[in-house]
C-alpha cells in the first residue's frame, strides 16, 4: 500500500471524529457555513498530503464528486492541465506556511466540465495556537470570467454591427438603396426595384409596373403581420415616420428579419400622396444580438452602454432583472443609480478623460421589486467614441452575494473560534470534575491515561492508582468474556454502548457499572454511570416474582392435596374405628373411597413434573395415527353422546418420537377440556398433519428448531376462550371451571409434555366458534418397530428367587418386601449404597435388583453400574417418584434395566417383575 492510500485509508476511518472536533471547536458557526449552500471542504495537515476529511453537500453539487469520492484525496485532482501553475504553487505556500489566501482556480467537475472556482482557504487554530484544519470555501464564479468573455463578445458584436452599417451604406452608395418602394397612396398602388422585389419575395417586372398595395404584406411573418398594418394604417391617416423591424417568410420556408425606414409626403392641401422607403436585411444583426442576450441570461450577466453626457444608458434586458426593474431597452442613469445602497458608489459615475480604460468595483443594491439586499460586482472599460470624441462606458454586472457571504462567515468564524475554542475548554474541563459518572481514556492496550474525580467518589481510588494501570484488572472474573467482546469492537472502531459489567471497589465489594464507549484515533473515551442500587432493585424484584409464583403454586398443591389427604386419612380412620369395633360389613367402601384419593393425588404429582418437565418419559418411535384410533372408543365412552368425534387424520403421517402413555394422557385432557366447553354438545376434531419448519417460519412456533414435526391437532366448537384467557391457559393451577371442577394442571401438564419432547404446544381460540389446541412432536428418522403383544397377566407370582430391595423410605421399604413375600419372593433388603454394594459384594444369589433412582449419597444408577461390574447379568429395576437423572429414561436406563413410576400397584409391580425375571 502506497503512502497516499494510507493516508486515505487513516482519513476514511477518521473522517466522523474530526468532523465532531471542528464543530466543538467552531460551534453552531461551523454548522451555518457548512449549512449555507456554499460548498465547503475541509483538509487535515495531520495526515501526510493534507487529504479532505470532510466535505458538504454543495460540494457534490457543485463539483459532481460524492463526499465518498472527494475524502482521503488532495483537493488537487479537481485541477486539470490548464490550470494555473503560479496559483496552485501560492496554494501550497499558504499551506505550509499556515496562513490565509484567496484565488481564482480554473477546476474541473466529474464530468469533465471546466468551471472556475473562487477558493478561500483558512487555517483553524485550537487553543495553543497549532493549525488543526484547513477550512476553504468554493463558489462557482464562472459567469463572473464570463462578464469579461461577454463584454468582449458586446465589443465585438457591435464592432461587427458596425461593420454591417458601414457596408450597409456603402451598398446604398454603390445600388442607390438596399431596397427601395414608393406607394401611390390615392391609386392604392405600389411600386419597387428589383431589391425590394428580392426582400419581399415579388416578381420584379411586376413590382416595378406597379402592384396591388395588398402584395405588401403578403410576405410577412404572421406574427409581425398586424403591428405593420397599423403602423402603415398611420401612415395613410397623415403619421410622416415609419420605422419598423419586422420578418420575411420565403416561399422556401427560410425566415429574414426586414428592418424599413419609409417617410410619408404630402400634398398642398397636407393630404398624403405618397409613401415611400427603403429596406435593409438585418437578419445578420439579430442573430448577433440573439446570441448575446442567451450568453448574458445563461451567465446571470447584465450588459450595459453609456455615453457621457448623456441622461441615459442602454441595457439588456438581464441589466434589469438584476436590479428588480421592468426589462427594457434604454434606462435613465438616475433610475439605474436610485437602487444603489446610499453608503457604495454608484453603478455609472460622471465620465471622464482620466477613467479611460478597464475598471472592477463591488457595491451593494437594493432590489426595486422585492426590497432585497444583494451584492453585485461591475466591469467594464471606458474608452473614447472615435466619432464624437466622448468617453463611453461598456460593462457588465453580475450578483456576488454568494462570494460575499461566504468570506464574511469565514472572518467570523477565524475572528472568533480562538474564543470559542476557550470557552468549549472551560466547559469540557467543568463537566470532567463535576461529573458523578466515570470518565476516562483508555488506549487499545487496555491501560487509562486519564481518569476524572469521580472515580475517588464510586470506587475509592485516586488518579494515581488508576492512571497507567489496567482497566480490566478491575472487573469481575465473570464479566471479563462478555468485556473482551465490546473491547474487540472498539479496536474495530466501532462503538460499545449500554454495557453493564462489575468493577472492584478499593474495599474489596463490587458495583455495577453501565458503560458507553467511543474510539478515536488510538484511544477509546469512556462514560460509566454507577447502576448498583438499580441492580439491587431489580434481584429484588425477580425475587418477589419468584415468591409470587412459588406462593401461588404450594396455595394450589395445599388445597388439593388436603383434599386428597382428607379422602386417605378419613377414610382409614373410619376403618381402624370400624375394625375395633368388629364392624367390617363396609369395608371395601372405604378402601375404595382412599385408594380414589391416592390415586388423585399420584395424578397430580404425575401433572406437576409434567408441567415442570421432569416427568420421567419413556420416548421412543410413536405412531401417532395408530394411537388416536385406538383411543378412539376410550374418546367415545369419556365424552358422551352429545359430542361428535372426528378424526382427520394424514395418511401419510410420519412416525413421531414421544412417550406413548404421555401422549395419550394428553389427548385425553384435551378432549376432556373440549367437551367441558361444549355443554351443549359439539364436535370434537383430532388431526394429524406432516410439518416442515424452514428457519425463516419457525418464528410462528414459539422456539422449535427448524425440522420435521408431526402436528397433531385437538379442535372444538365450544364457547372459545378470551385473548386474557389464552394467555394465561399453561399456567399451573389457572382454571375457569367452578371450584370443585378442574385443578388448572391439565393444559400445564400437556405444555410440559411438549417441551420436554422437543415440541411445542399453541392454541388458536375464539370467543363464540371454537378452540384449536396443536401439539408438535418431533418426526422419528429410524424405522419403525412394531410393538410388542404382551399380555399382562394378573398378579403373577414368584418361584423363590431372590430380589434385592434397595429404598432408604422405611415405609416404602416395607411394603415392597410385603409386596414381594406375598408373590412368592425372598426379599434382602438394603437401606442405602453402602449396604447394598457390600450384598452385591458377597456370594449371596440374586436374580433381580430393585431400587430406588434418588437415594442419598450414591444413587440408584451409580449402585447399578457397580453391580454390574460383580455381577454382569443382574436384572435391574428402579423405583422412582421423581429423580432429575431419571427425566431422560433412553439416557438413563442400560441394557437389561427397566423402570417402573412410584406410587405403583401390587398388580403392576407383580408384573413388571415377572415379565424381566422370565426375559432373563
Amino acid at each position: 500500500m502506497t503512502i497516499g492510500e494510507q493516508s486515505s485509508c487513516i482519513v476514511a476511518e477518521t473522517a466522523q471524529p474530526v468532523l465532531d472536533r471542528l464543530r466543538s471547536m467552531g460551534g453552531p458557526l461551523f454548522d451555518a457555513i457548512a449549512q449555507s449552500g456554499m460548498a465547503v471542504v475541509v483538509s487535515g495537515p495531520f495526515v501526510q498530503d493534507c487529504p479532505i476529511v470532510y466535505v458538504n453537500d454543495a460540494f457534490r453539487r457543485l463539483t459532481g464528486y460524492t463526499a465518498d469520492e472527494a475524502i482521503g484525496r488532495n483537493c488537487r485532482f479537481l485541477q486539470g492541465a490548464d490550470t494555473d501553475p503560479d496559483a496552485v504553487a501560492r496554494i501550497r505556500q499558504a499551506l505550509e506556511t499556515g496562513t490565509e489566501i484567496s484565488v481564482d482556480l480554473l477546476n474541473r467537475r466529474k464530468d469533465g466540465t471546466p468551471f472556475w472556482n473562487r477558493l478561500h482557504v483558512a487555517p483553524v487554530r485550537d487553543a495553543d495556537d497549532v493549525v488543526q484544519f484547513f477550512l476553504s470555501t468554493q463558489v462557482d464564479i464562472s459567469s463572473e470570467r464570463a462578464a469579461d468573455t461577454v463584454r468582449e463578445q458586446l465589443s465585438a458584436s457591435r464592432r461587427e454591427l458596425a461593420g454591417l452599417q458601414d457596408r450597409l451604406r456603402i451598398v446604398r452608395t454603390v445600388q442607390g438603396v438596399a431596397g427601395a418602394w414608393e406607394w401611390d397612396i390615392p391609386a392604392d398602388r405600389l411600386y419597387g426595384d428589383a431589391r425590394f422585389a428580392s426582400l419581399c419575395c415579388l416578381d420584379p417586372a411586376a413590382a416595378a409596373a406597379g402592384l396591388p398595395t395588398t402584395a405588401f404584406f403578403d410576405a410577412i411573418h404572421p406574427g409581425d403581420r398586424a403591428r405593420v398594418r397599423i403602423a402603415i394604417a398611420g401612415i395613410v391617416n397623415g403619421a410622416e415616420v415609419f420605422a419598423k423591424d419586422y420578418r420575411i417568410v420565403a416561399p422556401d420556408g427560410a425566415v429574414a428579419w426586414i428592418s424599413a425606414r419609409g417617410r410619408t409626403h404630402l400634398n398642398d392641401q397636407d393630404e398624403p400622396v405618397r409613401f415611400s422607403g427603403v429596406l435593409s436585411d438585418i437578419t445578420q444583426q439579430r442573430r448577433v444580438e440573439d446570441r448575446l442576450r442567451v450568453a448574458q441570461t445563461a451567465g446571470g450577466v447584465g450588459t450595459f452602454e453609456y455615453l457621457g453626457g448623456l441622461g441615459t444608458a442602454d441595457v439588456s434586458g438581464q441589466f434589469c432583472k438584476l436590479l428588480g426593474l421592468r426589462e427594457t431597452d434604454t434606462l435613465p442613469v438616475r433610475t439605474i443609480n436610485s437602487v444603489v445602497h446610499p453608503d457604495d458608489p454608484p453603478i455609472i459615475d460622471n465620465l471622464s478623460d482620466r477613467l479611460v480604460g478597464p475598471s472592477f468595483r463591488e457595491f451593494r443594491i437594493i432590489r426595486a421589486d422585492t426590497g432585497e439586499t444583494r451584492w453585485m460586482a461591475r466591469r467594464g472599460e471606458s474608452a473614447r467614441d472615435g466619432e464624437t470624441s466622448k468617453v463611453h462606458f461598456v460593462g457588465v454586472i453580475y450578483d456576488v452575494t454568494a462570494s460575499k457571504l461566504a468570506e464574511e462567515r469565514l472572518r467570523d468564524l477565524a475572528d472568533t473560534l480562538e474564543e470559542r475554542v476557550r470557552e468549549r475548554t472551560r466547559e469540557r474541563d467543568r463537566v470532567w470534575t463535576l461529573s458523578q459518572d466515570l470518565f476516562n481514556v483508555c488506549d487499545f492496550d487496555g491501560i487509562q491515561r486519564a481518569v476524572n474525580p469521580a472515580w475517588r467518589t464510586v470506587l475509592g481510588y485516586g488518579d494515581a492508582e488508576l492512571v497507567g494501570s489496567r482497566l480490566d484488572a478491575l472487573i469481575h472474573p465473570e464479566d471479563l468474556a462478555a468485556a473482551s467482546e465490546h473491547f474487540a469492537a472498539l479496536t474495530h472502531m466501532k462503538a460499545s454502548r449500554d454495557f453493564d459489567c462489575r468493577l472492584r471497589h478499593r474495599n474489596g465489594t463490587y458495583r455495577w457499572i453501565n458503560w458507553t464507549a467511543i474510539p478515536e484515533g488510538d484511544v477509546f473515551y469512556s462514560i460509566g454511570r454507577d447502576i448498583t442500587h438499580r441492580k439491587q432493585l431489580e434481584d429484588l424484584l425477580r425475587q418477589s416474582q419468584k415468591m409470587e409464583a412459588v406462593g401461588q403454586l404450594t396455595g394450589g398443591l395445599a388445597h388439593d392435596f388436603n383434599n386428597m389427604l382428607m379422602g386417605i386419612m378419613g377414610g382409614m380412620e373410619i376403618m381402624r374405628r370400624r375394625i375395633a369395633d368388629g364392624k367390617t360389613h363396609d369395608l371395601g367402601r372405604l378402601i375404595e373411597m382412599a385408594l380414589s384419593s391416592a390415586e388423585r393425588a399420584a395424578a397430580l404429582t404425575h401433572r406437576l413434573l409434567a408441567f415442570s418437565r421432569r416427568q420421567s418419559l419413556d420416548s421412543r418411535a410413536l405412531d401417532v395415527n395408530g394411537l388416536v384410533t385406538s383411543i378412539e372408543d376410550l374418546l367415545r365412552r369419556t365424552l358422551g353422546e352429545r359430542v361428535a368425534i372426528a378424526l382427520d387424520l394424514a395418511e401419510d403421517a410420519w412416525t413421531a418420537i414421544g412417550d406413548t402413555n404421555q401422549l395419550e394422557s394428553a389427548i385425553l385432557n384435551l378432549a376432556i377440556n373440549a367437551r367441558d366447553a361444549m355443554p351443549d354438545g359439539g364436535r370434537l376434531t383430532i388431526g394429524t398433519v406432516n410439518v416442515r419448519l424452514v428457519q425463516d417460519t419457525t418464528g410462528d412456533h414459539g422456539e422449535l428448531a427448524p425440522g420435521d414435526y408431526i402436528k397433531i391437532t385437538v379442535a372444538d366448537t365450544g364457547m372459545g376462550m378470551a385473548p386474557e384467557v389464552v394467555r394465561r391457559a399453561f399456567e399451573p393451577f389457572y382454571t375457569t371451571k367452578p371450584i370443585g371442577q378442574g385443578t388448572g394442571l391439565g393444559l400445564s401438564m400437556v405444555y410440559g409434555f411438549a417441551q420436554q419432547s422437543n415440541g411445542h404446544v399453541a392454541i388458536d381460540s375464539r370467543l363464540g366458534i371454537g378452540t384449536t389446541i396443536s401439539l408438535y412432536l418431533p418426526r422419528f428418522k429410524a424405522v419403525l418397530e412394531e410393538p410388542g403383544s404382551e399380555e399382562l397377566t394378573e398378579s403373577p407370582r414368584g418361584d423363590g428367587e431372590t430380589v434385592l430391595v434397595i429404598e432408604d423410605d422405611e415405609i416404602v421399604r416395607e411394603l415392597v418386601i410385603e409386596v414381594l413375600d406375598e408373590l412368592g419372593y425372598a426379599a434382602v433388603e438394603a437401606r442405602n449404597g453402602d449396604e447394598a454394594i457390600a450384598i452385591l459384594k458377597s456370594s449371596q444369589s440374586l436374580d433381580l435388583m430393585v431400587s430406588d433412582a434418588g437415594l442419598p449419597g450414591l444413587n440408584g444408577r451409580q449402585i447399578a453400574s457397580i453391580a454390574r461390574e460383580h455381577r454382569p447379568g443382574l436384572q435391574i429395576l428402579f423405583m422412582t417418584g421423581y429423580a432429575a437423572d431419571a427425566v431422560d429414561r433412553p439416557n438413563f436406563l442400560g441394557p437389561g434395566m427397566d423402570l417402573i413410576l412410584k406410587p405403583f400397584s401390587v398388580d403392576a409391580i407383580a408384573v413388571r417383575i415377572r415379565s424381566i425375571i422370565e426375559r432373563r
